[in-house]
């Protein structure tokens, strides 16, 4: 009987030779559903409405827009309903006529049209200061369409 009680002994004592991967799989699991979930919040970006190539105008505000247009050296004019030709302002006078455009109704569309060679700079000061001093909630990028495509 001594001899069987060792045997059992050593048989419970007995180490087992395999790895246990249940939590290991937990923890995987668990890192999956922590990147699904910060994954959409990574991304950071800046929304910039810019003039598509071969875009078609929209129709959906009838009224008409202010536009300021900067020329080549940086100048800026004013183009806006009953003027028949672009009136050249400086900068504060461009703050004043806007904030007053924007203050008697605050959906009238503004855009800002840049001459091709002017610097990203000069136009992007002029979106700046539309924003920041004559308190323009949205204001658009001009551009002109493709000239000889054939659509």
């Amino acid at each position: 009987m001594a001899i069987a009680s060792r045997r059992r002994a050593r048989g419970k004592r007995r180490l087992k030779a395999e790895i246990n991967v249940v939590p290991y799989i937990d923890v995987m699991l668990v890192l999956l559903i922590i990147f699904m979930v910060t994954a959409p919040l990574l991304n950071v970006g800046v929304d910039v409405n810019l003039p598509q190539a071969d875009a078609k105008s929209l129709e959906q505000n009838k009224k008409q827009p202010v536009v300021v247009q900067v020329g080549k050296d940086g100048a800026l004019h004013l183009v806006h309903e009953g003027v028949d030709r672009p009136q050249p302002v400086d900068a504060q006078q461009l703050v004043v006529k806007v904030r007053a455009f924007v203050a008697a109704d605050p959906n009238v569309p503004v855009y800002v049209a840049g001459d091709r060679d002017v610097s990203y700079q000069t136009v992007y000061s002029v979106l700046s200061l539309l924003q920041r001093e004559a308190k323009v909630p949205r204001a658009g990028l001009m551009g002109a369409p493709v000239q000889g495509s054939g659509k």
